[in-house]
């Protein structure tokens, strides 16, 4: 086999991120009575939470730092009391792993890679609370050879050194036998290039790159990686 090693990105990827995430605020505004949560508010906390996870990913901020600035920002807009942004943050982590929505049936998939002698590895920017949970209650946790979280390691995607991290966790410093699968070309596929390992973008609809970045391979859906591996 070409690959030995999949890195598999979880938000986006593995599973439906979007879904778990607004379900989790629908959920957190309703307990801090802040009334419903519409999908134009949603897709305005989108835009903003996006903007930050780019900011930690240029090493610009910090994960905690991120993590508090979003909600205030999105409280601010929406007219809410800026000032229950960290409480906010703090229930909404766990409140992350409440919500498992799977893309492309990934459970079997893994499951089926796995059996052919695959060493899965989760690779997430993901905080340790909500991923933990989330890995456990899917079920994940007992699927992945390997569960590499930034927060754990002490630096993110797309740095070289969260790679390295994971290269000499493995033991393998052979980076031809490493393949990273994700749907973020700013953190999974740069990422792949900073490490110089090869990369699969997985990119469900009709998206164009906007960043001049390596992609090897590229698919719609995930069973299409069983044809990449020729597995």
């Amino acid at each position: 086999m070409k690959y030995k090693y999949l890195l598999w990105d979880i938000d986006g990827t593995v599973m439906n991120f979007q879904a778990a995430e607004r379900a989790a605020i629908r959920a957190l505004f309703a307990k801090y009575g802040f009334g419903p949560c519409t999908d134009d508010m949603l897709e305005a906390y989108s835009r903003i939470n996006i903007r930050y996870w780019q900011a930690l990913e240029r090493n610009e901020m910090t994960k905690p730092e991120i993590l508090v600035a979003r909600f205030r920002d999105f409280f601010t807009a929406c007219g809410l009391p800026a000032d229950r942004a960290e409480a906010f943050n703090e229930d909404y982590q766990p409140a992350l792993g409440d919500t498992v929505v799977f893309n492309d049936n990934a459970p079997a998939l893994l499951m089926a890679l796995h059996e052919r002698g695959y060493i899965l590895c989760a690779v997430t920017n993901g905080t340790q609370v909500a991923q933990h949970k989330k890995l456990a209650v899917s079920g994940l946790d007992r699927i992945f050879n390997y569960i590499f979280i930034s927060e754990e390691i002490g630096t993110e995607k797309p740095n070289i050194a969260f790679f390295d991290s994971v290269l000499d966790t493995v033991g393998d410093p052979d980076r031809s036998r490493y393949l990273i699968i994700g749907d973020s070309l700013t953190s999974d596929i740069l990422g792949g290039n900073n490490a110089g390992i090869d990369t699969c973008w997985y990119a469900p609809a009709d998206a164009v790159p906007d960043r001049d970045v390596r992609i090897v391979y590229r698919i719609h859906d995930l069973k299409e990686i069983m044809k990449v591996l020729g597995a």
